[in-house]
């Protein structure tokens, strides 16, 4: 798999996870959803993601 299909397949993982537990466990679960928002939403004007780093040095 590529860097970005992974960040993809992470970031949407993150959301439906974050949104099942806040359903079914506790609301504030809702917030992992919100920091991967976030993450993708600040990725895309700044061209920077922390994943993107990691996978990278894992890569090395």
């Amino acid at each position: 798999m590529k860097n970005e299909q992974i960040i993809r397949a992470v970031a949407g993982s993150l959301v439906l996870i974050g949104i099942t537990l806040s359903y079914f466990v506790n609301r504030n679960w809702i917030w992992v959803s919100v920091f991967a928002g976030v993450n993708l939403l600040q990725s895309a004007f700044t061209k920077w993601c922390l994943l993107e780093k990691i996978l990278e040095k894992k890569r090395m």
